[in-house]
């Protein structure tokens, strides 16, 4: 007769290095994320503006010769903005306002309409021409800035960039606004524009420097659709 003598159970144990090592994955994962992101990000730059140029070409076209029709002077304009870091560059514009636009800007500036003072913006600029109105309406102005784009001066998604007397007005927060390279549209740009008080747009450029990312981006590019042709907040 022999005795069965049964193993003692042990006790179950949690394998503790598994959600460790899951973390860890994941923490890596994001780190090479953010490596990635600006060569990622520069691609879809490159090739998202270069489509769009050749797409649009013939209404570039027909746009100038609408503003050459319409007022004398010229067919684009040229104005300095503040870059990544505080480096200054040349933005292009489709011109939409009359030639001595600049000069009578300091005799409205009191009117402006944006919170804070800080941004420049009237809900009906006398100086905006009647072609000038609909291409702004519809952001058609912007378009040429897909060639600083191509430069590397902006990017297809970022905050709007400012001008020099905007900036010698921020205060340290919204100077974070600069740690992003500017781009043609961005968070506070598809949720309505003008509308949005200048301290929220402070805010929402914030949080985009926080989280951005490819997809973030792609998303943003998307909503700009509905927003340009819904013109919500274009003024």
């Amino acid at each position: 007769m022999t005795l069965q003598v049964s193993r003692p159970r042990l006790p179950a144990h949690r394998n503790t290095q598994r959600p460790a090592l899951f973390a860890l994955s994941k923490a890596y994962s994001r780190h090479l994320s953010r490596l990635l992101y600006p060569t990622a990000k520069r691609t879809l730059d490159l090739t998202v503006a270069s489509i769009v140029l050749i797409a649009v070409l013939p209404l570039l076209i027909l746009v100038a010769l609408a503003i050459k029709l319409e007022s004398p002077g010229p067919i684009f304009f040229r104005q300095v903005r503040v870059g990544r870091s505080g480096r200054l560059f040349q933005l292009w514009k489709f011109r939409s306002m009359v030639v001595d636009a600049e000069s009578a800007r300091k005799k409205l500036e009191n009117k402006a309409a944006m919170s804070g003072g800080i941004r420049f913006k009237l809900k009906r600029d006398p100086r905006i021409t009647r072609v000038g109105y609909l291409i702004r309406r519809f952001s058609i102005d912007e378009l040429p800035q897909l060639l600083n784009v191509l430069r590397g001066d902006m990017s297809l998604v970022g905050p709007r960039p400012p001008i020099p007397s905007e900036v010698e007005a921020y205060d340290l927060t919204a100077r974070r606004r600069l740690d992003c390279v500017p781009g043609l549209t961005c968070i506070w740009q598809v949720s309505g524009r003008s509308l949005i008080p200048f301290e929220r747009q402070v805010q929402m450029d914030i949080d985009y420097e926080q989280h951005q990312s490819l997809g973030l981006d792609m998303r943003l590019l998307l909503q700009t659709v509905p927003a340009v042709l819904l013109a919500r907040g274009a003024c």
